[in-house]
């Protein structure tokens, strides 16, 4: 087992965020981590759980052991006891470390009130015999700092025994701002800097400062200010990307009122006011508006935009002027809430993108188990997504959501997106909504496209009795348009569901992309995102009440679909009763289609019926099947029936606060992908990537 050590080489370097995203770069490598925050270091206004370990705790579903409490430590070295303190955090060193493949330590932060966190990180490294690794961030942009930043990494790898003590591997940059970019920037270092020259110290991660990731929501910025809340509207979801002190007259302001600005302005101001409220109405989504000077607007005003606080406009009042708030803004803590996951995990993800994860994992040698866990998961849906390179029509293209997962995708590389929707209609939400659609998005009119469509849907459904003015009412449904695309291979998948219905999605397919060759039904898995492990449930969504025959096909697909994600096939079929337990006509289905599908693929570790505690739990699985290969060790659930599969999907998902992606339709011809109608932003990108997956087999 590894212990890495992160260590700060002063104030503000953003060790949370390293600590989220080492986590997870390592989790995508495939190893099992753990993480520990050996002593607790409350920020001014925290009254809650220690920050790192309740960020990474929600974020990672880790349970690290509690942190000892700072006055504690403090009382401890006070007295001289600083041997007893470091056998206390060994001993919750080794709670945290079982059965982990690597451990993340996370250091002290030297303060004004901690002076001495240098001398305890080195103790404690040394202690738990644990690796380090060195987190900086340059003061700024100007060469000159390149020269104190290496001398000020050189320093704190001298405290920890130089470059000469192999235990010093190496360091992370964090909040990079450099006018050439990172790369310029990693090269003038490695020029300057003595110990990146060594060979034994290594770079292991350049993390590019992003504005978006430090934008709290308008929430954080009303309590930590203290704010009297005069409209709350969409106060828990809106960011602040940017504060702007509005001072100027109106014509001046408004080429400042962007999505993502906090206006801050004197209370009197009803003409700012009422150009923020004008600009709200018209689809602009400001961060909100902070009325300060202890003016409180006037009442025939706020009646004015009614409009805009209805639509969700933020509207806080301070009673402190201008320059003081601007400078309580400031100087406000820029720390992620412990209760901000979508921040948190943005941030996880971007650190976790730019750590040398393949260097730490050759270092930390094999995992005792090569498992798939929900990050490494993700991760390998993205990169083979973009090695794919497939083109994936969303009918749903002025969808809000849709556009934006669409504008990622392509950003990224996940896939070549095509969005069905009148162009000025996709431009108008990607102005409202912020968001900046990249070169290379596709977006076609249906109504210049339609005809064409006609004489290939008559000639595909002439069994059917389909004349052209038929086909051309169908085609009015750009699902019925997107499939035909698909058909006519012009596009390689299609997804779709943040307005349609499930059926609205797969009839079209049904009709005209027919099942893949040995397939007779179409049935859907969801994966789910368990916090050790990723699962396979299916069918959830398409078959009310399979057969036999038909259970054990959807068994078969499911296990492929397994397999092909990267998901080791283990399948059970799941029912009330487990082995020879029980008898009805429900086990005897189970038992049927349970032989049925071993007859097709005499090598799947199949087993069944089995219920759900017996297929999931070792324990109980060793005590009711003790003979089975599959049992306690299931990765695949297939449910009896759709009642019992979409319940359990559901239970599970609310229950373990676990994200599910999916439904993914399988024994399509060719890939069809139905989306939640209360899919986030991420769920249809992740969906976009399995389709391109799909089309890639």
């Amino acid at each position: 087992m590894h212990t890495f050590f992160i260590a700060p080489t002063g104030f503000g370097v953003g060790l949370t965020s390293i600590s989220l995203g080492l986590v997870r770069a390592l989790q995508r490598a495939g190893l099992k981590v753990g993480f520990f925050k050996p002593i607790a270091q409350p920020h001014p206004g925290d009254s809650g759980p220690e920050r790192s370990s309740e960020l990474i705790a929600r974020t990672h579903g880790l349970l690290p052991p509690k942190s000892l409490p700072l006055a504690q430590v403090e009382r401890m070295l006070g007295d001289g006891h600083l041997d007893e303190l470091l056998e206390e955090i060994v001993s919750l060193h080794q709670q945290a470390s079982a059965g982990m493949d690597v451990l993340i330590v996370e250091g002290m932060v030297p303060t004004r009130q901690a002076s001495y966190a240098a001398r305890v990180n080195v103790h404690l490294a040394k202690s738990l015999d644990a690796e380090i690794i060195l987190v900086s961030a340059p003061e700024g942009e100007e060469p000159e700092n390149l020269t104190e930043l290496s001398d000020r990494i050189e320093i704190q790898a001298q405290l920890f025994g130089g470059p000469q003590d192999p235990k010093v591997i190496g360091v992370i940059l964090n909040k990079v701002r450099h006018p050439d970019g990172v790369e310029a920037f990693t090269e003038q270092l490695g020029q300057l800097s003595p110990l990146l020259r060594a060979g034994n110290f290594h770079l292991l991660g350049c993390i590019p400062w992003q504005d978006e990731l430090n934008a709290p929501r308008t929430r954080d910025v009303a309590e930590l200010l203290g704010a009297q809340i005069l409209n709350a509207g969409d106060y828990e979801q809106r960011r602040v990307q940017k504060i702007v002190l509005c001072a100027r007259a109106v014509p001046n302001t408004v080429q400042l009122l962007k999505p993502g600005v906090l206006v801050v302005t004197p209370g009197d101001r009803d003409d700012i006011i009422l150009a923020a409220s004008l600009a709200s109405m018209n689809g602009v989504p400001l961060a909100g508006l902070m009325l300060c000077s202890d003016f409180p607007p006037d009442p025939r005003i706020l009646e004015l935009c009614q409009g805009a606080l209805q639509g969700g406009l933020p509207v806080m009042s301070v009673s402190t002027g201008s320059y003081d708030t601007a400078t309580n803004l400031n100087r406000m803590n820029k720390e992620i809430p412990v209760d901000d996951r979508e921040r948190a995990e943005k941030v996880t993800e971007f650190v976790a993108g730019h750590i040398d994860h393949d260097w730490l994992k050759q270092r930390c040698g094999s995992p005792r188990e090569l498992r798939l866990s929900p990050p490494a998961f993700r991760y390998q849906l993205v990169r083979r997504a973009q090695a794919a390179n497939k083109r994936i029509v969303l009918p749903e293209g002025s969808e809000p959501r849709t556009v934006q997962a669409a504008a990622i995708c392509q950003a990224r590389g996940i896939a070549r997106c095509v969005l069905l929707a009148k162009p000025e209609d996709v431009h108008n939400v990607a102005k409202a909504q912020g968001i900046v659609l990249p070169d290379g998005l596709e977006i076609l009119d249906p109504e210049l496209i339609r005809e064409r469509y006609v004489d290939p849907m008559v000639e595909l459904r002439k069994g059917k009795g389909l004349n052209a003015p038929m086909a051309l009412a169908q085609l009015e449904d750009s699902v019925v348009l997107g499939t035909m695309m698909l058909a006519l291979d012009e596009v390689d998948g299609l997804v779709s569901g943040a307005i349609h219905t499930t059926a609205n999605t797969i009839r079209p397919a049904l009709q005209l992309i027919k099942t893949a060759p040995g397939y007779k039904l179409v049935s859907s898995v969801f994966f789910m995102l368990l916090p050790d492990q990723v699962l396979v449930y299916g069918d959830c969504a398409v078959n009310p009440d399979p057969n036999a025959a038909e259970l054990a096909e959807i068994a078969l697909q499911s296990a492929a679909s397994a397999e092909a994600f990267g998901v080791p096939a283990r399948v059970a079929m799941i029912s009330y009763s487990t082995g020879d337990s029980g008898s009805g006509a429900e086990v005897e289905k189970v038992r049927d289609a349970t032989r049925l599908a071993r007859e097709a693929n005499p090598t799947l570790l199949i087993d069944g019926p089995l219920q759900y505690d017996a297929a999931a739990i070792v324990s109980v699985g060793r005590q009711k099947a003790p003979n089975s290969q599959v049992a306690g060790r299931a990765t695949v659930f297939v449910f009896p029936d759709l009642n019992t599969g979409n319940t359990t999907y559901k239970a599970v998902q609310r229950s373990a606060d676990c994200v599910s992606v999916g439904p993914m339709l399988q024994g399509l011809r060719k890939p069809v992908n139905d989306l939640s109608r209360g899919a986030l932003v991420d769920d249809i990108v992740y969906t976009i990537a399995l389709t391109a997956i799909q089309a890639a087999r």
